[in-house]
């Protein structure tokens, strides 16, 4: 297994980056600001993107694992990345998600506590409602651990 920064062309990793933001123009929002890095183990199998947010925060704004390899580790893997890489460059590592049954939970074995939350963030800043896990997301929730 093998993580590595993507300097250029990070676009052609679209399709995964869909899986956790499934509108383009809400990640081309971060996407040329933020620092990405996929995982490969015999292909690419996660990727994520992270940004400066200030005072100390360093954001999770994406996260994705190819389906078929699900439940693996690999997303663990990136996070734990991300604790190493960053530990000492930034005092928080902060995610938001939606309030998603599949989604907290893996953040929170990964060492983040709910912080905030934003209310109406999906509705309000997406062109069609957003589901996961049978569920509409409507509230953005924002967990923090510390690096």
């Amino acid at each position: 297994m093998d993580i590595r920064k993507v300097e250029t062309d990070k676009k052609r990793y679209l399709d995964l980056l869909l899986l956790a933001d499934e509108q383009e123009d809400m990640v081309d929002r971060y996407l040329e600001r933020g620092t990405m890095y996929v995982l490969e183990d015999n292909g690419v199998k996660a990727e994520c993107v992270v940004t400066d947010e200030g005072g100390g925060v360093l954001e999770l704004k994406n996260l994705a694992v190819e389906p078929a390899f699900q439940g693996r580790g690999y997303g663990k893997a990136m996070v734990d990345f991300l604790v190493r890489t960053y530990r000492g460059q930034y005092t928080v590592l902060q995610a938001g998600t939606g309030d998603s049954p599949s989604t907290i939970p893996f953040y929170e074995t990964c060492g983040f506590r709910r912080h905030h939350l934003v209310k109406n963030f999906f509705t309000e800043h997406y062109d069609h409602p957003i589901c996961e896990g049978g569920i509409q997301l409507v509230d953005m929730v924002y967990l923090q651990r510390d690096l």
